[in-house]
């Protein structure tokens, strides 16, 4: 399924738990869903708030953004008939710059900052989330994938793709 319009840009997607596919368009501000076995996607979300939306996952049922360009972690509410509500952003207590991949695993977000070569762990606690760094000195990383106690990383600056152990 390709996305609509001339100038579009899928940076990043992940399965829902009703096992829809859910698509980030960075330059275009939407969230597309989808649906398993389907062959059109369905607009989920368009606001303004997504210009830049770039990460995309889910942890424990809900919804996450993040913004590359302006830095922000949003949660996007979803009501009780599948309809998106505009995004909450959450507060950090401490800046990201430039997140890109993100992934959720054991209650938390792993995010990849491509901006300031960095991987953190994100605890969301409400409208408000903490902020831990894992690794420095990354070339621009631009994604994060759990797999069981590890970390992989995709460290397009540098080229490779490289592990980190599953923080506890």
């Amino acid at each position: 399924w390709n996305l609509p319009g001339d100038n579009s840009i899928c940076n990043d997607f992940s399965i829902g738990p009703d096992t829809a596919l859910y698509i980030s368009d960075t330059i275009n501000s939407k969230i597309y869903r989808l649906p398993a076995g389907s062959k059109t996607a369905e607009l989920f979300l368009e606001d303004h708030a997504l210009y830049g939306i770039d990460g995309i996952t889910f942890l424990d049922g809900t919804l996450y953004v993040n913004n590359v360009f302006s830095n922000n972690l949003y949660r996007i509410p979803v009501d009780s008939a599948g309809k998106a509500g505009h995004p909450v952003d959450i507060w950090m207590d401490q800046p990201i710059k430039g997140p890109d991949g993100m992934r959720a695993a054991n209650g938390k977000l792993l995010v990849a900052e491509n901006g300031s070569g960095k991987i953190s762990v994100i605890t969301v606690n409400g409208d408000k989330a903490s902020v831990t760094v894992i690794k420095e000195g990354l070339k621009t990383p631009t994604a994060v994938e759990p797999a069981g106690d590890t970390i992989w990383i995709a460290e397009r600056g540098a080229g490779k793709a490289l592990s980190i152990p599953m923080p506890k």
